[in-house]
């Protein structure tokens, strides 16, 4: 899986750089290039629990979209426009940052609904509308729900184009983290030990053959791989039994209200009970859910709930973003782990993510193990 798969059949490409001060040539070189291509636009199409949670919400809640006008934001291939449109939208407005946006015109022509959607190729902080609209529909969650911030734009695209008795789809979303189990931790270990073995295989080659000697650089050469196998976070599909406490919501938004600024950062200080017996912590998975309600004048005639979590038949191309602790923890059923959560943008990338977990267990049947604090990356 690409570190970027992620949003719907394209639907969040549209968006722009999301951030002030970012240049857009590097952010279409970093980001928007990769929706460009049909065949990332396919693996996001495949994902059925993503494609079943929108066709529904459109097509069970067709009172939001019959007559009313729609924006589409990074409508990608155009999909959800042309379910808007089938859905009975008088107008739909698919805007897409990149030329995928040719692709959807094509898409939306061979559907015979050309008179219905306007395919618009622009970033959505540049492009006009004739009109306010109904409705906001986009697919702009990352892994872990905000990686690649794109959620920016649709907040853009809110502020400036939906009417006030508007809805946007989907209209809440949540984060989550629960304690794991894993033998990625070990595998990860091995391979940094195993990168370690190289280095010092190359130090002796190059002093002994070139005379010269490299080992001032061992330190910053480790901590450059520890962060490569260590301290990067996982993209990983677990299976439920992976799952060794109770999930905890670390963030709720509601995408009617939301600030930018309220998702710069997200900070929670959360517990988690474990129900594993005599199991070994190995780390936390995170992953997000959405709900498609309406909002409180006119909800949704039925609720549409799309998730990310842990699943044996419902995976999804989000999965779930996996957060290795070295050396894992003995645990048992009952103990307490208390979980301190923070995630910030990258200085370097604002569409990448850091994420810092400072956690304490607390045993049911002794005394606390000491505290500790690890830093990881979702690149």
């Amino acid at each position: 899986m690409g570190s970027s798969a992620n949003g719907f059949a394209g639907d969040r490409m549209s968006t722009s750089n999301g951030g002030g001060g970012v240049d857009k040539g590097v952010d279409f070189a970093n980001y928007f290039c990769t929706y460009a291509f049909l065949y990332h636009q396919k693996e996001m199409l495949s994902d059925r629990v993503r494609m079943d949670a929108y066709f529904n919400s459109i097509f069970k809640n067709k009172t939001h979209f019959l007559g009313k006008t729609v924006l589409d934001v990074g409508t990608g291939s155009g999909i959800l426009a042309i379910w808007s449109a089938q859905a009975g939208a008088r107008k739909v407005y698919a805007v897409e940052a990149t030329k995928m946006a040719e692709h959807a015109r094509e898409l939306v022509k061979a559907n015979n609904l050309q008179d219905v959607v306007e395919v618009i190729e622009g970033s959505i902080e540049d492009i006009t509308l004739p009109e306010k609209v109904d409705v906001i529909i986009s697919e702009w969650m990352g892994y872990f729900l905000l990686r690649e911030s794109m959620f920016d734009s649709v907040i853009c695209a809110r502020d400036r184009w939906l009417k006030p008795t508007g809805v946007m789809y989907p209209s809440r979303a949540r984060m989550w983290l629960a304690p794991i189990r894993s033998g990625l931790g070990d595998k990860k270990m091995n391979d940094y030990e195993g990168s370690m073995d190289d280095w010092r295989y190359f130090l002796n080659e190059t002093k002994n053959y070139y005379g010269v000697d490299m080992s001032c650089l061992t330190k910053p050469y480790s901590e450059e791989q520890k962060k490569y196998y260590l301290r990067t976070s996982l993209w990983n599909n677990l299976h439920p039994n992976q799952v060794i406490g109770t999930a905890a919501m670390i963030k709720e938004m509601d995408c009617l209200t939301v600030t930018v600024e309220e998702i710069l950062s997200v900070e929670a200080s959360i517990s988690s009970t474990i129900t594993g017996d005599d199991t070994r912590l190995c780390g936390f998975a995170g992953w997000f859910d959405v709900h498609f309600q309406g909002n409180k004048e006119s909800p949704a005639e039925e609720e549409v709930e799309l998730t990310t979590a842990p699943s044996q038949d419902h995976t999804t191309h989000w999965g779930q973003q996996v957060f290795l602790l070295h050396p894992p923890s003995r645990v048992q059923q009952g103990d307490i782990v208390n979980i301190d959560f923070s995630m910030i943008r990258s200085k370097e990338n604002h569409r990448l993510m850091e994420v810092e977990l400072g956690c304490e267990i607390a045993p049911s049947s002794s005394k606390p193990l000491a505290p500790f604090k690890s830093k990881y990356y979702i690149e």
